[in-house]
């Protein structure tokens, strides 16, 4: 295997074509993280470093931002602002027959009208999040108080870098190797581990030793549960019927119909965040307005988010739910019945058309309840072992962790991909 690896990477670095795509793709990374090294005007460090050492919940929101929040750089909102647009969008598919019709039946056509669409909304969620981002900062004396003209030049400044991160991830995956976007949050994710190291030993002591080596030990379990969960699936077998020719016959094909045990990937997590960010959000900004019940609601939601098992329960929660949601907006049982009735092929034992559907929804079912458990322990780890533990320098989250993983798993399907169609 290690050999088979070897030679792979020097296939990949004597293919010029492959070389061009891995070098592009560095450079694109080295320049998301000069942007992320430039702060806004007006940032004060220590109360910063402060805010998000008592603040887990902004320290997940930050593994979106590519680790820009944290420095409170240009890029401060990272891609979060464009995944957002594009779930909305996915949502959109369900809910309006326009966009659905758009994104299934025109082919290419449809998905770059879609994509457009993507781009489009991302611009107003972009300027809501800078503001919503921005006042928060502000109360919390993060961020000094400016004036007008400032502030709106830092929201211009904010949104402006979010979008400049959307067209270098979309630059990426297409003149690179893997999905942009996702490797911009690698990237950042990354990037962060070293201070993080650092941090833990400088506040580690001879009494929390202990604790950081289970840490350790936790950390690589759960490396490898997410590498085999990730491609952990369920085979349906399908055959196709005998085809008739004349005096011959010959023999249906037979294969089968992969359930991934983690279907949604990690779009419920990012859902769950998205909704426990929005009211913290609002209720800033009718602080900010001086709403008599905003402040009060909002003291109450902050010390709510800072409380990490009443926060780990309801985000485990979200999570769940949302992968069941997410689950059924992008698998549709009844597209796939019908698909494989138009193509001869049937499930052994099952009639085709309703019946069909029937059972490949049932399996579904089966097989999001363990892959939604699964994803939303990760997703609380860190909170249940602050809560055991009191200790918060953890360096890599779950959530940091499963994404981390996955988009490596990708990389380096891509990169193997690309190498095994030049070998042929």
């Amino acid at each position: 295997m290690i050999e088979a690896f070897f030679r792979k990477l020097r296939l990949a670095y004597g293919d010029a074509e492959i070389r061009r795509r891995m070098l592009f793709l560095a450079g694109s990374l080295v320049v998301f993280r000069f942007l992320a090294a430039i702060p806004i005007p007006g940032v004060n460090r220590s109360a910063l470093a402060s805010f998000f050492a008592n603040n887990q919940f902004f320290g997940l929101l930050n593994i979106f931002s590519g680790g820009g929040l944290s420095r409170l750089s240009l890029v401060m909102l990272g891609v979060g602002p464009y995944i957002t647009a594009s779930i909305i969008m996915q949502l959109g598919t369900i809910i309006f027959p326009q966009v659905k019709d758009a994104y299934f039946e025109e082919g290419e056509t449809g998905r770059a009208k879609f994509i457009q669409w993507s781009r489009l909304l991302t611009i107003p969620i972009a300027v809501l999040q800078g503001i919503g981002f921005l006042l928060l900062l502000e109360s919390q004396g993060v961020i000094a108080h400016l004036g007008a003209v400032a502030f709106i030049a830092n929201i211009g400044l904010v949104v402006g870098g979010s979008l400049l991160l959307m067209w270098i991830g979309e630059l990426v995956t297409e003149f690179g190797i893997g999905n942009g976007v996702s490797l911009i949050i690698l990237a950042g994710i990354m990037a962060s581990v070293p201070s993080g190291i650092s941090q833990a030993i400088y506040a580690s002591t001879a009494a929390n030793i202990p604790a950081y080596v289970a840490f350790l030990a936790l950390a690589l379990a759960m490396i490898y549960t997410v590498v085999i969960v990730s491609d952990a699936e369920r085979s349906i077998p399908i055959a196709y019927a005998r085809a008739v020719r004349g005096a011959a016959m010959s023999q249906g094909a037979a294969t089968y119909l992969p359930i991934r045990l983690l279907q949604a990937g990690v779009i419920p997590i990012i859902f769950a965040l998205s909704l426990l960010l929005l009211p913290q959000m609002a209720l800033t900004m009718l602080s900010a307005a001086h709403v008599s019940f905003a402040t009060g609601a909002s003291l109450w939601y902050a010390t709510f988010l800072a409380n990490p098992w009443e926060y780990g329960a309801v985000y485990f929660l979200l999570v769940v739910l949302f992968t069941y949601f997410y689950t059924a907006v992008t698998f549709e049982p009844h597209r796939v019945a019908e698909n494989l009735q138009k193509t001869g092929a049937f499930v052994p034992g099952v009639r085709p058309g309703h019946e069909t559907e029937t059972y490949i929804s049932q399996v579904v079912n089966r097989v999001t309840l363990p892959g939604a458990a699964f994803l939303g322990l990760i997703a609380v780890a860190p909170s249940i072992i602050q809560g055991l533990t009191g200790i918060t320098t953890l360096v890599l989250g779950g959530t940091a962790l499963l994404i981390a993983v996955q988009v490596t798993l990708d990389l380096a399907q891509k990169i193997d991909a690309q190498v095994s169609l030049r070998e042929y």
